[in-house]
């Protein structure tokens, strides 16, 4: 008979390899059909070397947070690293803003898959909005069974992504030419630091893995080699779509997705467009999913300290899924893909509003990580030190000025949850 305490608590059912497919699909998003041809085109062959620094620059982020989920899991990953460093009311604020990154990202991206789907097939606007809405429901659906089916899906579907990205490179590599990669540098060095920051993008979500800390049957000994295999896994994959794309100069064909719609053509002939699409729905359903997996989980930590509505804290006793925090999060995200659609948002402008609450929660999660390390080395219980953090740190607020005002929303969003904080904490203290 299972303990009543267990049935109140999160399966632990996370090993290594779904730990790779979820770090795989966190970060291995629609990224990869456009930037590796808009990158080529601002920097031509010379936007191999701003790959390669972005993947390099990437493992400070990843280990930082692989390394404070590891010593101490725990489920909400950068929110439970701030509530540990600057205590609850930063934690809460940190929770506000992952509550806007993924009510405004999830439903963004899922219009992107849909308008590959419009660009490959004759799809009304109304057909469009009908498709990004079920990838939400798709992921809602899969994630409420339980952890156990949500890892064997993202299993299955990051399988299928890597195998088709493999195949892409595999068939494109015999049409590489040494002379597409000469001149190397075109335009000069300095396109290749504004490629480097149009990709930077590419590399955010090693931190959603962190969210389901507490679901990991092994943390101590997973977190480390996951982030290992998974920075190796996605950096080669970035590099070698990146390097086939100068190679062949499928970067060189008009539109966002028309560079990997000719090298499937190498394989599928015609119908090059349409398996592009195909590829695009199953790399963005991936990513929705793994974010419905790690942000109902924040929803559920936030909730459990008394950072959202504390019902929202509540586990399914059969599932053992966090099941109101789910609901709560697919019930934000459905009215904002609506609100995309009836305004019209322009895309541009849709991907930079939770990118902008992302950094800040990458700041405020590397802060946290120089933080956590120098207080265990100062103790001597820990042998971590805060430069990776501090690398990851100084990354994010380089590259914070460059979302512009879409970032008055993540302001917005933080006074909401300052403001929250405040008026719960007085509640808690009232009624004590």
């Amino acid at each position: 008979m299972e303990d009543t305490s267990q049935r109140t608590s999160l399966r632990k059912a996370i090993k290594l390899r779904h730990a790779v497919a979820l770090y795989t699909s966190s970060v291995l998003g629609s990224g990869i059909l456009l930037l590796p041809g808009l990158a080529a085109l601002i920097a031509g062959p010379g936007s191999l070397i701003a790959w390669i620094i972005l993947s390099l620059a990437s493992f400070p982020f990843a280990f930082t947070f692989a390394s404070l989920s590891a010593r101490k899991p725990e489920s909400g990953g950068i929110y439970a690293f701030a509530k540990e460093a600057f205590g609850q009311r930063v934690a809460t604020v940190t929770g506000w803003l992952f509550a806007l990154w993924v009510v405004t990202g999830a439903p963004a991206v899922s219009l992107i898959a849909a308008s590959y789907l419009e660009y490959a097939f004759p799809l009304t606007r109304h057909e469009t909005l009908l498709l990004a809405s079920l990838i939400l429901v798709s992921a809602f659906a899969i994630n409420y069974r339980g952890i156990i089916m949500s890892n064997k899906v993202q299993l299955f579907a990051v399988l299928c992504v890597v195998a088709l990205l493999l195949a892409v490179v595999v068939s494109s590599a015999f049409f590489v030419r040494s002379a597409a990669f000469t001149p190397f540098l075109p335009n000069g060095f300095l396109p290749v630091g504004t490629a480097a920051a149009l990709i930077f993008w590419s590399f955010l979500g090693y931190e959603n893995v962190s969210n389901v800390a507490e679901e990991f049957e092994n943390p101590k000994r997973d977190f480390r080699r996951s982030i290992i295999l998974s920075v190796l896994l996605i950096s080669g994959l970035y590099l070698s779509v990146s390097f086939v794309t100068v190679g062949t100069q499928a970067y060189r064909a008009g539109g966002s997705i028309a560079p990997f719609a000719v090298m499937l053509s190498y394989i599928l002939g015609r119908y090059g467009a349409a398996g592009t699409a195909i590829l695009a729905v199953f790399i963005i359903f991936s990513t929705v999913n793994a974010y419905t997996i790690g942000m109902s989980r924040v929803f559920y930590a936030v909730a459990r300290d008394g950072g959202f509505p504390r019902a929202m804290g509540h586990i399914h006793p059969r599932t053992r899924v966090p099941d109101r925090a789910l609901i709560a999060l697919f019930a934000s995200m459905i009215p904002m893909i609506a609100f995309y659609y009836i305004l019209n948002i322009n895309l541009e402008t849709a991907l930079l509003i939770p990118s902008g609450a992302a950094i800040l929660v990458y700041i405020i999660g590397s802060a946290s990580g120089i933080s956590i390390f120098r207080k265990e080395k100062a103790n001597g219980s820990g042998w971590h030190i805060p430069l990776l953090p501090a690398v990851s740190l100084v990354i994010s607020l380089a590259v914070l000025p460059f979302v512009g005002w879409p970032v008055l929303f993540s302001a917005f969003a933080s006074l909401i949850g300052l403001l929250y904080s405040v008026w719960s904490g007085n509640r808690g203290a009232g009624a004590e």
